[in-house]
């Protein structure tokens, strides 16, 4: 039986509407209505707005993905456009040998 977690909390940095921020935004919500429906949400943090919140996350690059709940924390950067990807590396998926 898999493990039902409650609320998936992703948090997506950006820096000002970039079209790879908008494409980020579309696919993660595209992605978690497939998979998580119900169970998720998604803070977009734009760091041009908020510089110093990119420390709490140690954020480098923009776009950038965090799972922050469930634990462990994970982090995807780039445009989320690699569906295959973005699943694995949130745990949404197993990885398929």
């Amino acid at each position: 039986m898999e493990n039902e977690v409650a609320e998936w909390q992703l948090l997506l940095y950006i820096a000002g509407q970039t079209p790879k921020s908008t494409k980020a935004l579309e696919n993660i919500k595209k992605y978690a209505e497939e998979h998580l429906a119900g169970k998720y949400s998604i803070e977009i943090i734009d760091l041009l707005k908020n510089p110093q919140l990119a420390e709490g996350d140690q954020i480098l690059a923009v776009p950038t993905l965090v799972r922050r709940f469930p634990e462990p924390i994970r982090k995807i950067i780039g445009d989320l456009s690699n569906k295959e990807r973005v699943l694995v590396g949130l745990n949404i998926k197993p990885v398929t040998i």
